[in-house]
């Protein structure tokens, strides 16, 4: 079967759609420059060019994540899994590095070579992505329910390889090297440009490949998908391997910069790439957002993060602003979509 024949062509409603997520992500973009320019009058030092910057580098993780978590949002589905993930991926990579002969139970471990460490830490984290579609997919059991489960078997299994504490020692020279590495003698770090790789990649497949056009498909209308010629299953498998390998990176490098592996790391960080979806104007339901908006949902959570802390606000009152900001989002969302298709 063609290609032509699997995805059915755009129809008038497919193209009014993708002009609703452009009108959608313009207001997301709108609405971060605003809230930017208010914390600006608001919170002393705000406007400022190294600010800016710190914006996007002080969350280049939650920022990758997103792209995972927003593929699968796009799908119709949900990744909850992927904090846990981040934990997992990093405790297997400073376990598998460690040397076979330290002092304690904590500070021994497999003394593989550090390369083939983080190949099996990744390894390890898109387990999670497997289990996660198996269940999904062939017993059809919600996304959010699997996802959740498997969020806290990959955050126990990390608990149990580093006795509820964390490894730091016995690490080769090398271990410390991907997450502090500086690029071209800037104060950019890897993590940051690999962030923005997988960005420029992921808004080219989203956009330009037959792939991202499944992907809407499958989320707008998964019958029709499926009558469509689309191996539904597969491309959902795909989409969790995806997610889970982005959060399985994401863990190597956290574990790289600190040199340790900690249970707790990335605690939070499976509703914050959900929170900068929806804030970006993806579709809790599916069949629409872009993953340009949630680029900018970050900042907006990210303005909002910020000036809580420059104006001196508690970590509880932060939560409550996220709360706010996601329930305004997706009510805006709904108004503003409501209003243009009148």
């Amino acid at each position: 079967m063609t290609i032509s024949a699997q995805i059915p062509p755009r129809t008038e409603f497919t193209r009014r759609r993708l002009g609703d997520e452009a009108f959608i992500t313009l207001l997301v973009v709108l609405a971060a420059v605003a809230l930017f320019l208010t914390a600006s009058l608001l919170v002393p030092n705000f406007f400022q060019l190294q600010n800016m910057i710190n914006l996007v580098t002080n969350n280049w993780a939650v920022i990758s994540l997103g792209v995972g978590v927003t593929f699968l949002l796009v799908s119709g589905n949900f990744d909850l899994s992927v904090g846990g993930v981040v934990a997992l991926s990093g405790v297997l990579s400073v376990w598998f590095a460690q040397s076979a002969g330290g002092a304690n139970a904590l500070s021994t471990g497999l003394g593989m070579p550090y390369f083939l460490a983080i190949a099996c830490a990744l390894l390890g984290a898109m387990a999670i992505g497997g289990l996660n579609a198996l269940f999904v997919v062939r017993f059809g059991v919600p996304s959010i329910i699997v996802t959740l489960g498997t969020m806290m078997v990959a955050r126990g299994i990390a608990q149990v390889i580093t006795h509820g504490s964390q490894r730091n020692t016995n690490l080769p020279e090398e271990f410390g090297v991907l997450g502090n590495l500086y690029m071209f003698g800037t104060s950019v770090k890897l993590p940051v440009v690999l962030m923005i790789l997988l960005i420029l990649i992921a808004v080219f497949i989203e956009k330009k490949t037959v792939f991202g056009r499944k992907t809407y498909w499958i989320g707008a209308n998964a019958v029709a998908a499926t009558l469509s010629g689309i191996d539904r299953a597969k491309h959902i498998t795909y989409l969790y391997l995806f997610s889970s390998a982005i959060a399985g990176v994401v863990g190597i490098l956290l574990a790289s910069e600190f040199k340790s592996g900690f249970s707790n790391r990335g605690m939070l960080m499976e509703f914050d790439a959900l929170v900068i979806a929806l804030l970006g104007g993806v579709a809790i339901a599916g069949g629409f957002g872009s993953v340009v908006g949630m680029f900018f949902g970050a900042i907006i959570l990210a303005v909002v993060t910020s000036a809580a802390t420059g104006l001196v606000l508690s970590p509880d009152w932060q939560f409550t602003l996220k709360a706010i900001a996601v329930f305004l989002a997706i009510v805006v969302q709904t108004w503003a979509l409501a209003r243009r298709n009148r």
